[in-house]
């Protein structure tokens, strides 16, 4: 590299000289490869010419002697004039790659990149966001429809939720793209935070901006429709939370789980049995069952995912575990290998008439060998478990045990050993059920001011944790100390099905949870309807504004309109014979096909549902409204990749 320039020889004193890459390249046109090389072949073809070629050298890329190139290497300037300004090098460049006065050859290289502006832009972005809900909004309702996605492998998904199939979907416009995206995010964050309403949010999302886009190109000020929508909305929630009602009986929470997973009652009154067993606060999971009906199985205490070391320790050949009453807990994060070790903590059960539990990262064969044999010859009740977990979720979960029975962990951290164990050392419990895969420990003797200061932690590391994964781990140790775990097993004749429910029975579960933090209002989409209402009563500072609240008026009645479209009937019609009335929890029930007062009908849905997808769909619907450029990457050319030759790799000389 010599001043910022490239140079290669061509021939005796002919060179390659490339420039430093123009960064306006407005006036700059890239040729194809094939006129490169015919001027590269004209530039080798003058190398014979002689003085022919220096005639059309110009003054400022002479060189005067292959010693220029030395004197260049050396850190001496060559004997080049200054060049010209970037203007004229970019026209110089115009034509690709030109041979200069036979012995010069310029190339640029630039990443390409398309922008698009104004109504182009926002008009593309809308294609996307349109097609993308019109997939999406045929699942809505209790009679909507299904949806059919392809998978990479395996067989293909059918399924009802909304989320499933905007994430499934991808155009190959990057400017459409771009639009089905952020309508992507909109229904994530609105599963993300209330867990369903993914729909929902998709339908009012479209409908906004919709609306949108044509007002700005009728001339209206995009700042302030935005400032119109967000208006709106703060008057829609304020209008939602003061209607809103507490939930609190199973029946209540049935009909949520019924509604949230498309009026099947059978899920919505499982929901309810777990939430009843475990508490609000516990942890209710789902996992596939083994016939074709649905089961719900509750755990009661603390559940660890291991079982018992070996089957010595059984206590009961009938059903294969070991049952210990009244035990003694020792809890140990390392391995136990010392067998004076085991030998005291043996003596101190002995002495207290008492079984024996240990808790620890594994038992080696030796002190493994001792309980045993304790166990067989001695009479002695004693088993031992694997802790569960790995790495610091290990150490969480032997402190919330400690925390549970009143014990504490045996850690070189606090100078501890088996060596130095004392009676007040070991925790307790009422019984404890061991079997080859999980231990069940019932009603911990803990402190029940410590196990609740402990679940208090949790919870509050929970709302400040930013990983799923991380609070689903601090949930389910949450649920533990504080009431149990319960299980939907659901059946179902094929995988298929049974992925289907599963998806359906998430959202129901999910909807439940949020009907019973925040409340429920009318279902069926008429609690957004009637809040439109309101809004007529909303003042604004310019015309411009009031079309943004109008925007929002008209979107409230999406949902409805495509409830009662799924269901067969005309849509604008039903709208128009709800908003004629005065009840505000008279709606339509698109399952019966009749008008029926929605909360005594169970038809309910979540506040915290319909309020995040309202807040989620005016947000991100203002941001395109509002957008005026869009810039993305030119696609690649493809091309095939030449065919191998024969013979050995890397021998071509």
């Amino acid at each position: 590299m010599f001043g910022g320039q490239s140079w290669a020889i061509l021939g005796k004193g002919h060179i390659s000289l490339s420039p430093p890459v123009v960064e306006d390249c407005r006036d700059v046109d890239i040729r194809c490869m094939e006129g490169e090389m015919k001027e590269m072949r004209q530039a080798r073809d003058c190398t014979s010419s002689g003085s022919k070629g220096k005639q059309g050298l110009s003054n400022y890329d002479k060189i005067e002697s292959y010693g220029d190139i030395q004197n260049a290497a050396s850190g001496r300037q060559p004997c080049i004039a200054s060049p010209p300004n970037l203007a004229s090098k970019a026209r110089i460049a115009s034509n690709g790659t030109q041979q200069i006065g036979g012995r010069f050859a310029w190339r640029r290289n630039y990443a390409a990149k398309e922008i698009k502006f104004g109504v182009e832009a926002r008009a593309l972005m809308l294609r996307g966001v349109e097609e993308l809900a019109d997939a999406v909004k045929v699942t809505m309702g209790p009679k909507g429809r299904n949806v059919v996605l392809e998978q990479s492998f395996g067989a293909p998904k059918v399924t009802k939720d909304g989320v499933t199939v905007a994430k499934s979907i991808e155009f190959k416009d990057r400017v459409k793209n771009i639009g089905a995206s952020l309508v992507k995010q909109v229904a994530n964050a609105t599963n993300d935070v209330a867990g369903d309403g993914t729909t929902c949010a998709t339908v009012l999302t479209r409908a906004i901006y919709s609306e949108g886009c044509k007002s700005v190109a009728a001339g209206m000020n995009a700042m302030d429709l935005r400032r119109g929508i967000t208006m709106a909305v703060d008057a829609v929630v304020t209008n939602l939370k003061s209607r809103a009602r507490m939930i609190s009986t199973s029946e209540e929470i049935a009909q949520v789980g019924t509604i949230s997973s498309n009026g099947e009652r059978e899920i919505g009154e499982l929901i309810a049995k777990a939430m009843e067993k475990v508490g609000k606060e516990g942890v209710i999971t789902i996992a596939d069952g083994k016939t074709l009906y649905n089961e719900l199985e509750v755990v009661e205490g603390m559940k660890l995912d291991r079982g018992y070391i070996s089957p010595y320790f059984i206590t009961n050949p009938k059903n294969q575990k070991c049952e210990l009453e009244d035990p003694l807990i020792l809890i140990h994060e390392k391995k136990i290998s010392s067998l004076n070790a085991v030998v005291k903590v043996l003596e101190l059960a002995l002495k207290s008439q008492r079984p024996l539990l240990i808790v620890s990262e594994d038992v080696e064969s030796e002190a493994l060998a001792t309980l045993i044999l304790n166990k067989l010859r001695a009479g002695i009740k004693v088993c031992a478990i694997k802790a569960p977990g790995f790495g610091e979720n290990r150490k969480a979960n032997l402190q919330d045990l400690a925390i549970l029975t009143g014990g504490e962990v045996i850690t070189d951290e606090l100078g501890l050993n088996l060596e130095k164990v004392g009676p007040e050392t070991f925790g307790s419990c009422k019984k404890v059920t061991i079997s080859k895969d999980d231990s069940v420990i019932l009603d911990g003797a803990g402190d029940k001011k410590a196990i609740e200061e402990r679940c208090e932690q949790l919870r509050t590391s929970i709302e400040l944790s930013t990983s799923d994964y991380d609070k689903e781990k601090l949930q389910e140790r949450l649920a533990k100390l504080s009431g149990g775990v319960a299980v939907l097993k659901i059946g179902g004749a094929s995988e298929a099905e049974v992925g289907e429910k599963k998806d359906r029975v998430t959202d129901a579960l999910n909807a439940t949870k949020a009907a019973v933090e925040e409340g429920i209002v009318p279902g069926g989409g008429v609690a957004l309807l009637y809040a439109s209402k309101e809004l007529e009563k909303l003042h604004t500072a310019n015309f411009d504004q009031k079309i943004g609240v109008q925007i929002i008026q008209n979107a409230l009645k999406a949902p409805v309109h495509t409830i009662a479209s799924n269901a067969g009937v005309e849509g604008a019609v039903v709208v128009g014979k709800l908003l004629e009335q005065d009840n505000p929890d008279l709606g339509y029930d698109a399952a019966k096909g009749e008008y029926v007062d929605m909360v005594k009908a169970g038809i309910i849905d979540p506040l915290k549902v319909i309020r995040t997808a309202l807040v989620d769909a005016a947000s991100v619907s203002s941001l395109l409204t509002t957008t005026e450029a869009v810039v993305v990457e030119l696609p690649k050319d493809e091309k095939e990749a030449p065919a191998m030759g024969g013979g050995m790799g890397g021998m071509d000389y």
